[in-house]
């Protein structure tokens, strides 16, 4: 008796559409959806779950082992072990951003997204990067916010324009872009610079931190510059996409001058 599905079952809920049935999702794969991320049971070893985990591999798609509760809490349908959330863009290549940025005579402008998990931050976020003109917003492969209808619709649409590159590693990512002659300048209080003092002109990498804890120890150790956006109130810590609109603008502006 065959136990996956041949027809591509999808459930959609108000912030979620995915795709769930082992057998359903390899066909998804290997037709060439763009998957979010991709939940397996924990304990699952058939031949058919290892033939999803080789095929997530070889695809780069990133995936977590959770318990059965967790995946019934998202559909009760016969899930056979394997749900996954479809992405609502397509990723594009950071080499390929960058080469053509070069290769017309543009000075990069990036945005580094580290752990943004809330879906209206981060459609905020990639709604002022595109009006900003950022040519690719980086964001890691695992810890970051579902790029789903809700993040679309948040944007206003700015995700239909602005490239996303998903990266499995954003130390070795980091690395990369200052190996490229990119700085990248890290958004942090802990900084005794301004945003208005640091130097944007330059192929500029803008790193971000998230909602809770900020920008991660080992990505504030690679980066180039830190830069601090000055307060004046009791309170000395901004919501996430206020603080990407402060310090991207400011980039811009520099850019123009």
């Amino acid at each position: 008796m065959k136990t996956g599905y041949y027809k591509t079952e999808r459930a959609s809920s108000k912030d979620k559409d995915i795709i769930f049935g082992t057998r359903a999702i390899i066909e998804a794969i290997n037709a060439g959806k763009e998957i979010d991320k991709l939940l397996i049971q924990k304990g699952m070893s058939n031949e058919l779950n290892l033939e999803l985990l080789n095929l997530a591999a070889l695809h780069k798609i990133p995936y977590t082992t959770v318990p059965l509760e967790k995946l019934n809490s998202i559909t009760r349908k016969n899930h056979q072990g394997a749900i996954c959330f479809l992405s609502a863009v397509t990723y594009a290549s950071l080499d390929n951003i960058i080469s053509e940025c070069y290769a017309k005579g543009k000075s990069p402008f990036l945005l580094i997204l580290d752990r943004i998990t809330d879906v209206r931050n981060f459609g905020a976020v990639a709604r002022t990067a595109e009006c900003a003109g950022i040519d690719a917003i980086i964001i890691p492969g695992k810890g970051s916010a579902q790029i789903n209808s809700d993040a679309m619709k948040t944007s206003a649409g700015a995700l239909n324009f602005i490239p996303v590159c998903r990266e499995a590693n954003l130390k070795t990512t980091i690395t990369y872009l200052k190996d490229s002659g990119i700085q990248v300048i890290a958004c942090t209080e802990k900084s005794d610079k301004s945003v208005y003092e640091v130097d944007f002109k330059p192929p500029t990498a803008i790193l971000i931190g998230s909602e809770e804890d900020g920008i991660s120890p080992e990505y504030l150790r690679l980066a180039t510059e830190k830069a601090r956006i000055p307060t004046a109130g009791n309170i000395d810590s901004l919501n996430v996409s206020v603080a990407a609109a402060i310090i991207i603008f400011e980039g811009l502006r520099q850019k123009n001058l």
